[in-house]
């Protein structure tokens, strides 16, 4: 089957619901993703939702708790353990081609006794990122059927079969942590009252090993700010620029963190 035929199939598929995180992959290990349609959720790593649609998070929730890991969000009641420096592998649901955007990792430090994210405010957890690609390319396109100029981080996902990685610090305090991942859909972001679609997914992981690395990190409820360069972004333009992040100065990203282009 042609890659046009596919990633046609995959955004039908998702017209109407959008997407979560299946299933994420450490040394070999998988854990289950919180799947929103299920009645009775097992104990999982991944935190809960209340939206059975895989839907987004919308900006008019930028400074409110839904922001933080999805709409209604609710602690995970277990925990993955981790090396710092190994990669967290996300696998997706699928992702629609024309919703093209970043994505982004984040931490948020709980503590080091066990069951801390368990009982963890999350309108009081402190986000630092660990990862993050934006606009990778903005002079070619991913596809000849590309909704949108340039290639976006949500294009290279779509090529790598909807996964993503992402590398915990090397040099990270050992402790129990939030990891936040996250899709910016930016295709309705350059329309007032529409605005950029946020998809959070959360995850308690232990991290053993390490060092001494405790970035402060920002309020995972003030992490976007309306109008924030980067969220009122226009991808349908073709003078795209590299733009800043949001929240870019809470960050622990290693120099060349962006993932291997594969072009279809």
């Amino acid at each position: 089957m042609h890659h046009a035929a596919v990633l046609l199939a995959g955004f039908v598929g998702l017209s109407l619901s959008h997407s979560h995180v299946t299933n994420f992959v450490i040394d070999g290990n998988s854990y289950e993703g919180f799947n929103p349609r299920l009645m009775t959720p097992k104990i999982l790593t991944a935190w809960g939702t209340s939206v059975n649609n895989d839907g987004w998070v919308s900006t008019e929730s930028y400074g409110k708790p839904n922001i933080v890991c999805h709409i209604n969000a609710t602690n995970a009641h277990a925990h993955a353990p981790v090396a710092a420096g190994d990669t967290i592998g996300f696998q997706w649901q699928g992702w629609p081609e024309s919703h093209h955007g970043p994505v982004l990792t984040y931490l948020a430090y709980c503590g080091r006794e066990s069951g801390s994210c368990e009982a963890a405010d999350k309108t009081k957890l402190n986000f630092f990122a660990i990862d993050r690609v934006g606009l990778v390319d903005p002079k070619i396109n991913a596809t000849s059927f590309a909704t949108a100029w340039g290639i976006w981080a949500s294009d290279i996902l779509i090529q790598n079969n909807a996964t993503w990685t992402a590398q915990i610090p090397p040099k990270i305090v050992p402790g129990h942590y939030v990891l936040r991942h996250e899709i910016i859909a930016l295709h309705y972001a350059r329309y007032l009252g529409q605005g950029a679609q946020h998809y959070p997914q959360c995850f308690n992981i232990e991290v053993v090993g390490g060092g001494a690395d405790k970035p402060l990190g920002i309020l995972g409820m003030d992490l976007y700010q309306p109008a924030e360069e980067g969220l009122v972004y226009d991808i349908s333009s073709r003078l795209l620029g590299h733009t800043r992040f949001p929240a870019q100065q809470f960050t622990l990203v290693p120099q060349h963190s962006c993932p291997k282009l594969v072009y279809l």
